[in-house]
């Protein structure tokens, strides 16, 4: 059997304030709380479990999508006035021209969660 990623903490401020916005971001759904965690399937294989942490630290979640996924997420981001970037250090900066795709972005949550989504076109 190969190896693939079955879920992942998201340490958050608050765990269904973080799960809303990143399943709204990425046009998934969020169905609520599974006793402490506020999970957002991914895919069939990946949730993410958000969970409320006392002093997050953020982490880096990166994300391969097709460039139709990417578009959607770009208008969800502009419309939300949630700010992103091409650059991890910048994720600011309103560019999509990432060093190592076509076209990728960064943008980030409260808790200083990282989250980076690479379109091959």
């Amino acid at each position: 059997m190969a190896i693939t990623l079955n879920h992942t903490i998201v340490p958050a401020t608050h765990n269904e304030t973080a799960a809303r916005f990143f399943a709204g971001i990425m046009g998934l759904t969020y169905a609520g709380t599974v006793h402490h965690f506020a999970p957002v399937r991914v895919n069939e294989q990946l949730t993410l479990d958000f969970m409320t942490v006392d002093e997050p630290v953020g982490i880096h979640l990166a994300f391969d999508v097709d460039p139709a996924t990417f578009d959607r997420i770009l208008v969800r981001l502009e419309a939300g006035g949630v700010r992103y970037g091409s650059e991890p250090d910048d994720a600011g900066n309103g560019r999509t021209d990432h060093p190592l795709c076509a076209r990728g972005l960064y943008f980030a949550d409260d808790a200083r969660n990282l989250y980076e989504v690479m379109s091959p076109a």
